[in-house]
């Protein structure tokens, strides 16, 4: 099971939380305060870090880009806020995941479940993969980097991981049931999540759900990745380096 860091000031909901997730067979340990978490992930080690935004000493999102400083450990967000600005800043700051509130301990479980996977087999060596390039769209997976006509995008994790995933199957249209599974892990969540990620995507790749280049999205199918019109097709280059 796994080490928790609970960072959540309401008593009542951090009692709760403890209780259930040490019954689950987890290592929990709790804080009130964004500084008290930022001491406890510098002093011990653990799996996951559940966040509440809502702390009384500093704005949870500025307590995640803290933590992002200094740990790779997931973060699941737990908000009250779910307007799809918020999300975006939250998951751009370097959240794995986040929580609607109210929300029961059998839904963050699977989600705590869902970043460990990624989380672990991240850690494992990763065979070399070829560099991909789809018209102006260059995606290394060895080396975690992404290009577009030579100059680097700036992604998250989870943003790459959703273009790599993509790229790698151009013109396939891939269903959201299969996104959620191979690029979160997950074998059930809100579609919102995709929305929100394949937006952002959107912007770095300088262009928009009504004006798509890369990025189509048909309505009650899936996405798909191709290059425009005007650009050279897909081609898989081995060992290749990708464009300076």
């Amino acid at each position: 099971m796994a080490s928790v860091l609970v960072v959540e000031d309401d008593p009542f909901v951090r009692s709760a939380l403890i209780r259930q997730l040490t019954d689950a067979s987890h290592t929990v340990r709790s804080v009130g305060t964004a500084l008290e978490a930022l001491r406890e992930v510098a002093h011990f080690r653990f799996d996951v870090v559940v966040l509440d935004l809502g702390l009384p000493d500093l704005d949870g999102s500025e307590a995640l880009k803290m933590l992002r400083g200094i740990t790779d450990v997931p973060v699941i967000v737990a908000t009250a806020r779910d307007d799809e600005t918020e999300i975006v800043r939250l998951l751009n700051a370097g959240a794995d995941d986040y929580l609607t509130k109210p929300f029961s301990v059998e839904h963050l479980s699977a989600r705590m479940a869902a970043v460990l996977r990624r989380a672990r087999s991240g850690g494992g060596e990763a065979a070399p993969s070829p560099v991909i390039r789809v018209g102006g769209l260059t995606v290394d997976p060895l080396r975690r980097q992404a290009e577009l006509d030579g100059a680097r995008l700036d992604l998250t994790r989870r943003e790459f991981d959703l273009l790599a995933f993509l790229a790698g199957r151009p013109g396939v249209v891939v269903p959201r049931r299969e996104l959620l599974a191979e690029v979160w892990q997950q074998s059930y969540g809100d579609d919102q999540t995709i929305d929100v990620h394949l937006s952002w995507l959107r912007r770095k790749l300088g262009e928009t759900a009504a004006r798509p280049r890369y990025l189509h999205t048909l309505r009650g199918v899936g996405v798909k990745l191709e290059p425009p019109a005007d650009a050279a097709g897909p081609v898989h280059v081995p060992g290749a380096e990708p464009p300076r």
